[in-house]
């Protein structure tokens, strides 16, 4: 039997991340050292663009997520973990990432060809602490807005921040009531 032909069975010829049923084809997770059907899942021409395109990535598609990280199979698993690590600044994404499980071995390959540590942007504070998605920070001193008469105070807390993705001196966050950019030597965990 080919490997299609297991994945069709497996996935009851549906996209082993969306439920799509239309457009489906073999996806080999990397790294794969043989592309059996154990290191294969089964996905849609969606899927797949989005995964291989990161700067095409739409979140709302990838909520169903929400089902498919509870696969028994583990290339799924691995493949709904990247994604939702990918997307985790988002929000939603983090109480997925918070409710799932992997076993150790799905885990190491999960992380296996996640992002190389040279090109992760890392956000730290004032401090060198390492800044996640959601974190509350203080500000450290007063800052002026720019574009409006609002000056920040030191001592501000500012709670469920966002991390600008290809920066990592900037977050955003609400200051009385107004979203804003703060740069991240402004600010303590």
């Amino acid at each position: 039997m080919s490997t299609e032909t297991e994945l069709q069975a497996r996935s009851e010829c549906k996209c082993e991340l969306c439920g799509a049923s239309d457009n489906l084809g073999v996806y080999e997770v990397p790294p794969a050292s043989g592309g059996g059907v154990d290191e294969c899942i089964f996905i849609c021409e969606t899927c797949r663009g989005q995964i291989e395109n990161p700067e095409t990535v739409n979140a709302n598609h990838w909520r169903c997520l929400n089902d498919s990280m509870w696969s028994q199979v583990p290339a799924v698993q691995v493949m709904a973990w990247r994604m939702l690590n990918r997307l985790k600044a988002e929000g939603w994404p983090q109480d997925l990432l918070d409710m799932m499980y992997l076993e150790d071995e799905t885990r190491a390959w999960a992380e296996a060809a996640g992002e190389s540590d040279e090109d992760k942007v890392i956000h730290r504070d004032s401090n060198g602490a390492v800044l996640e998605a959601g974190d509350t920070v203080t500000l450290t001193k007063d800052l002026d807005v720019k574009g409006s008469s609002i000056t920040a105070k030191r001592g501000t807390a500012v709670r469920n921040i966002r991390l600008v993705q290809d920066n990592a001196e900037q977050i955003e966050g609400r200051v009385d009531g107004q979203q804003i950019v703060i740069l991240t030597k402004f600010v303590k965990k």
